[in-house]
């Protein structure tokens, strides 16, 4: 079972908790970003990303998506001392590390801690049929009622590919990890991992809470290669003195956080108690919330997996509706079709359209599997297009409106799931900076939008902090959070005919 949370010494806590800052790390899959927060007022005082332009994805094969973790380690460095250079803070006065990163991806080292292969990382669709053979193996049942999930395209499944199809790089694994797990074992020279790292990569039993025995024996997994096992909010290993020295940082402050992207994201907005819901619409698209019980969608559409908070005492258990073909459309059209035009530009265009694009609708699922479309891959196609028309803003427009209608289609699989949110907390960046999105998401799902100037980095700033000691609370860390404004849905228009005929599309490439 995990060990429990951070005692730092009284001296150092009294010492600095009223001038602490927090360094977060986001480990995305476009760029790392870094944030510095002051642990008194917990604003955030400088933030960056690195690299500048987004970071590639390598795909062997078709369906595979592959990232150096030695390309990301070298990005979390440039990105700190990039943050440094900016002059707004001490370094000196950082006091503890956050970590939030990309999830579901697998990172595998040998026993000098080197990387054996790319990671395989979570939008990568090889590892389906090991997935779904486990879960006639194991018993759906069973693997519903004690991994909360089928075993799916998540990371155990990515292990049983690389054993299978890598037989000589599986034989010199000393160690699994997830790739915040890698980060955290760079800068300590610790490897450790957590109940919600192992419950998204499908190795945790809810009832036995502790490591899957079954999946373990099914899949001829050595029990001696999954790290040791910490709370989410605990000592992950301190910084070692020659990184410190060259990033700027005093040696031995903890990593005191590590948290999958999407439970980061819902601990920014204060998302930690059944019934709140926070929405992500980046690369992927997010639709996350908090239940106070262990139980799975019958076809593990949506996934279940141990929020931040989750313990033995209290079970909080994150709903995961993730959307794969979202933000990454919009990316892609911006470089194909606009000529890298700034979004803003883009958005304005999109804004000079109609409602319901004059016709035009888009299906968004291209970038590979869609757990929600029983990990399907329909592709993403432009429809009803009609060239003496339409133009470029009428396609801009109905691919906002597509990503919306898929958030709307994720939506209705968590209300019969049993998660019906009043309101949903959503950061205001990546496609929920556009009006029309924002709009159309809120019209379509029919649920009320609150906005918040949040970030990743910061959320996991604010973790370390939690971690750390420095907060009794984790609701304490977020008593500054304001909201931005609220979106509700318009009177004027009905977004359902134009829902119902994208839905009716859609289905034709089910």
């Amino acid at each position: 079972m995990a060990k429990g949370w951070l005692n730092l010494d009284s001296v150092l806590i009294t010492n600095y908790c009223c001038h602490m800052l927090l360094l977060g790390i986001d480990l995305g899959t476009s760029s790392v970003k870094v944030s510095v927060v002051d642990a008194q007022s917990q604003q955030t005082l400088c933030s960056v990303s690195y690299p500048e332009t987004e970071a590639a994805i390598s795909a062997p094969q078709a369906g595979w998506a592959e990232q150096s973790p030695d390309d990301w380690w070298d990005h979390v460095q440039q990105a700190i001392l990039k943050a440094h250079a900016k002059g707004a803070y001490d370094p000196a006065a950082i006091g503890a590390i956050g970590i939030a990163y990309q999830m579901h991806g697998l990172v595998v080292v040998d026993k000098d801690g080197l990387v054996l292969r790319p990671s395989i990382i979570w939008c990568d669709s090889r590892a389906v049929p090991f997935g779904d053979r486990a879960f006639e193996a194991l018993g759906e049942s069973s693997c519903l009622q004690r991994l909360l999930n089928s075993p799916g395209n998540f990371t155990a499944a990515k292990l049983a590919w690389v054993k299978e199809h890598e037989p000589s790089i599986y034989a010199r694994i000393h160690q699994v990890m997830l790739p915040g797990d890698f980060i955290a074992y760079r800068l300590t020279g610790e490897i450790t991992t957590t109940p919600s790292a192992l419950s998204e990569g499908i190795f945790w039993d809810f009832q036995e809470n502790g490591l899957s025995r079954e999946l373990l024996a099914y899949f001829g997994f050595d029990e001696s290669i999954i790290p040791p096992i910490q709370a989410v909010f605990s000592n992950h290993g301190s910084l070692r003195r020659d990184i410190a020295h060259a990033l700027g940082l005093r040696a031995g402050i903890p990593v005191s956080y590590k948290a999958g992207d999407q439970p980061n994201n819902a601990l920014s907005l204060n998302v930690l108690e059944p019934g709140e819901v926070a929405a992500t619409a980046g690369t992927s698209g997010v639709i996350y919330g908090v239940s106070g019980e262990a139980k799975a969608d019958p076809q593990s559409r949506v996934n279940s997996f141990a929020h931040v908070n989750h313990s033995d005492q209290h079970t909080r258990i994150g709903v995961l509706l993730c959307i794969n073909g979202t933000g990454i459309l919009n990316s892609w059209t911006r470089k194909q079709l606009a000529g890298n035009e700034d979004y803003d530009l883009l958005n304005h265009k999109a804004a000079a359209i109609e409602p319901g694009s004059e016709g035009v609708r888009v299906i968004p699922f291209g970038n590979g599997a869609e757990r929600m479309l029983n990990n399907r891959i329909p592709g993403a196609h432009f429809l009803n297009l009609d060239l003496n028309r339409h133009g470029q803003g009428h396609l801009l427009r109905a691919i906002q409106e597509g990503i919306a209608f898929s958030f709307r289609y994720g939506l209705d699989i968590m209300r019969a799931n049993g998660m019906q949110p009043s309101v949903i907390r959503a950061g205001k960046n990546n496609l929920f900076l556009s009006e029309v999105f924002r709009q159309v998401f809120v019209d379509v799902t029919g649920v009320p939008v609150e906005l918040y100037q949040n970030d990743g980095s910061a959320g996991a700033a604010l973790g370390a902090g939690i971690g750390a000691g420095v907060y009794a609370h984790p609701k304490e860390a977020f008593t500054k959070l304001v909201s931005l404004a609220t979106i509700h849905p318009s009177p004027d228009i009905s977004y359902e005919p134009y829902y119902q005929e994208w839905r009716s599309l859609l289905e034709k490439f089910l």
